[in-house]
């Protein structure tokens, strides 16, 4: 929202798509990754120290890198939809909840790659992301739902520039763990 306003763009989501994403989007997957099974290797490495941060150990600059990809990613959309003459603020608002949902996924571990746990390991986290996606999907194309929160149907091509650009954030988070295994290696 800040980034969007120094570069003079239109507020790309509106507080209802915001607070969907919070309490929703953010929200339910939190919840399920709460539950996830323990990794490995847990009891292999030293306890944390009581007094150590939680953004200890590079979780500050984790969610600093990948909240800052996020925004580059929907502000890049917002453009681009907006310079088609698409509905950009609801690409906007769907790739956002979308990208949150792929970096839960992508945060199930902070070594391993989503694939080597296993797709199925945590099965409440894929009905959270499941439920979320089918939800977030009848928002868009529901009509009783536009009113709301202020959406628009998308066109297939639209939906599909949505769908790659939502998947950054899992790719990234997974290309960070890879690199973080072949250093520690």
């Amino acid at each position: 929202m800040f980034l969007a306003t120094v570069a003079a763009l239109p507020v790309p989501l509106l507080p209802v798509q915001i607070l969907w994403i919070n309490l929703v989007t953010d929200g339910l997957p939190a919840i399920a990754l709460g539950l996830e099974p323990v990794e490995r290797d847990t009891m292999r490495r030293p306890p944390r120290s009581p007094t150590e941060s939680i953004f200890a150990r590079g979780l500050w600059q984790h969610a600093l890198w990948v909240g800052l990809l996020m925004a580059v990613v929907c502000l890049a959309l917002l453009v681009g939809a907006r310079a088609m003459g698409w509905p950009w603020q609801t690409m906007v608002f769907t790739t956002l909840a979308l990208l949150q949902l792929g970096h839960a996924l992508a945060v199930r571990s902070e070594r391993d790659s989503f694939f080597s746990l296993g797709v199925w390991s945590n099965p409440l986290l894929l009905a959270a992301v499941a439920g979320t996606f089918a939800v977030q999907l009848l928002i868009i194309y529901l009509p009783a739902l536009h009113g709301l929160f202020d959406t628009e149907p998308l066109a297939p091509v639209q939906l599909a520039v949505v769908l790659a650009a939502s998947t950054v954030a899992f790719i990234a988070v997974e290309i960070e763990k890879w690199v973080r295994r072949r250093t520690a290696a």
